[in-house]
């Protein structure tokens, strides 16, 4: 029950995020134009990729919460991790956009007006920050990709609300390209480290919070375990972890011992709550097929 309120959070959040987006980055574009900003519209088209991320982490992860089907024997959970990839790969490239228009306004300064800058800011920061504050509770992956969305909105939006500011008291034009880049280098390095987080799902790394070194050793110290191998362990979406490994048992005098010796290793694997996981049993070395093979 707990989990399922967990889903309807998420899907309600990213669902917010993705309205007040859109209709903020309308706005964005009628009054960069108005207040001749060339920052604002800038961050306008910079929206509009953040817009079409939210729509579709809010899709895909309505989608991964369809259950197995014959196409997709785990489910679809794993289309929120799609989600994640795609908001990540928009977000780099926003960013290099931002940074190469950044580039531009320190070589080709221009006038803005400032009270104008001041006043979209103020919306800028309560609307984006409202939205990331929401989604920032999320514990998926795909959650967590669209808070830095939100959050370098909310950071860029701080750099020009004080380049606001400080533009009303002196025109110093090549403060909003400096903070720009600044904000932009510090989320950057951010969404970097999420792709990699994200690619090593997909390329069925082993999560970062589980050692298949310690559970190998777990397994073997049970007494009736003769030998561990194919252990594999993977992510599904960055929070539902998946398990296999393969055993040689000893010591099985009947079908009774059999039983115990199952229920002993599902103690092991239970602190570990795998969302699925399969453990293959031989009853000696010679019955296992793939005993000698390599891993």
């Amino acid at each position: 029950m707990a989990h399922n309120h967990s889903q309807e959070m998420t899907e309600k959040n990213l669902k917010l995020a993705f309205f007040l987006n859109v209709g903020f980055t309308i706005l964005e574009f009628i009054g960069g134009y108005f207040v001749n900003s060339v920052a604002i519209i800038s961050d306008a088209l910079h929206d509009l990729g953040d817009s079409l991320s939210l729509g579709i982490a809010w899709y895909l992860g309505k989608k991964s919460k369809q259950g197995a089907n014959e196409t997709f024997s785990f489910g679809y959970t794993r289309f929120s991790l799609l989600g994640a990839l795609i908001n990540s790969l928009v977000l780099l490239a926003g960013s290099i956009f931002v940074i190469s228009e950044a580039v531009g306004r320190m070589l080709r300064p221009e006038h803005s007006d400032a009270g104008g800058m001041i006043a979209f800011a103020i919306v800028g920061v309560v609307i984006n920050g409202y939205a990331s504050w929401k989604v920032s509770s999320g514990k998926s992956l795909n959650e967590r990709v669209v808070s830095w969305h939100l959050l370098e909105d909310v950071l860029g939006w701080t750099a020009v609300l004080i380049v606001g500011i400080i533009l009303k008291f002196k025109d110093i034009h090549y403060l909003d390209p400096a903070l720009a880049l600044f904000i932009t280098a510090y989320i950057l390095w951010n969404v970097i480290k999420r792709l990699k987080e994200t690619i090593a799902i997909f390329l069925q790394g082993v999560p970062d919070d589980m050692s298949a070194e310690s559970i190998e050793r777990e397994l073997l110290n049970l007494d009736f375990v003769e030998s561990v191998h194919h252990l594999h362990i993977w992510s599904l979406d960055g929070e539902d972890h998946v398990f296999t490994t393969h055993l040689v048992l000893r010591n099985m005098e009947n079908f009774k011992e059999y039983i115990k010796a199952k229920n002993k290793i599902r103690k092991v694997l239970a602190p570990y709550q795998f969302k699925h996981s399969t453990v293959e049993t031989e009853l000696n070395s010679e019955n296992c097929s793939i005993y000698h093979q390599n891993i």
